[in-house]
């Protein structure tokens, strides 16, 4: 009895612990402390973007870390920025799993902060994106914006790193290759495409990339998926064969037959005996 009452306990503690990192997540730190613990994030955020530029990729990321260790853990778009800066860092590094969990780690921010950037203020501005590209989270440099152009120009600066995020991600699946990787390059070049700000944020040579891409990447990941589909069915085959040699079978007694509407595969037994 004691066994059956184990789940439940097992699913509220699950439940307890989520409803504990998103009260962590939630929770802020008084006005001054938050924007004490900015400023020291982009300092180390500022020292990253010019170790990346000096093509000093490794010491890069371990002062986006540092930023990232002192950056309120509510702040969801800026910890977009520093994550995507790191994903520019393990690209030019060939870490591709390393590019991929980063960029993706980004776009989860993004999609935090954009369910969220209607109910907060803007935050304080983040520093410059590594690359060259200016990501300007407020108005301060500009002058105080208020209202709708608080929450335009944070739309925007969303949109932006996520497309910077998904053009990364994209190139690193692509990198790592395989039936799963190459799929998932191929979804995120076709959000990218389908974005509502494509043609007025990425630019000619970005804009290129995801149209060549589209076209070369269906052929290399279906050749993918015939390559690992074969080595399974070889696996398969000879797990089979162990099991079926001591009833004077092997998995050449049955037949497989693919449907080539759907893809499934069927097993017909075929008669005759596969051991002499």
């Amino acid at each position: 009895m004691a066994a059956k009452d184990e789940g439940p306990r097992m699913a509220g503690a699950d439940d307890d612990m989520e409803q504990q990192q998103q009260k962590q997540h939630e929770e802020k730190f008084p006005p001054e402390e938050e924007a004490s613990m900015v400023a020291d994030s982009n300092k180390h955020k500022a020292e990253a973007n010019s170790l990346f530029g000096s093509g000093k990729y490794d010491n890069a990321i371990n002062k986006y870390d540092e930023a990232l260790a002192v950056l309120p853990n509510y702040l969801d778009y800026e910890l977009a920025v520093l994550r995507s800066n790191i994903a520019a860092c393990h690209l030019k590094l060939e870490e591709w799993k390393e590019a991929v969990s980063n960029a993706t780690a980004a776009l989860d921010s993004l999609d935090k902060a954009e369910n969220n950037s209607s109910k907060q203020g803007p935050a304080l501005p983040a520093e410059d994106e590594v690359e060259g590209e200016i990501v300007s989270s407020g108005a301060e440099a500009a002058g105080p914006a208020l209202g709708d152009d608080v929450q335009r120009k944070r739309q925007d600066d969303i949109s932006r790193i996520r497309a910077k995020a998904l053009m990364r991600r994209a190139r690193a699946r692509s990198e790592l290759g395989g039936w799963s990787n190459l799929e998932g390059a191929i979804e995120d070049y076709k959000r990218l495409s389908n974005l509502p700000t494509f043609d007025t944020l990425m630019s000619a040579t970005d804009k290129k990339i995801v149209s060549t891409q589209l076209r070369v990447l269906a052929p290399r990941a279906k050749a993918a998926q015939e390559k690992e589909t074969a080595e399974m069915w070889a696996k398969l085959k000879d797990l089979g064969n162990g099991i079926l040699k001591p009833f004077g079978l092997s998995t050449d007694s049955f037949q497989m037959a693919k449907d080539e509407k759907t893809g499934a595969y069927s097993m017909n037994f075929a008669g005759g005996s596969g051991s002499k």
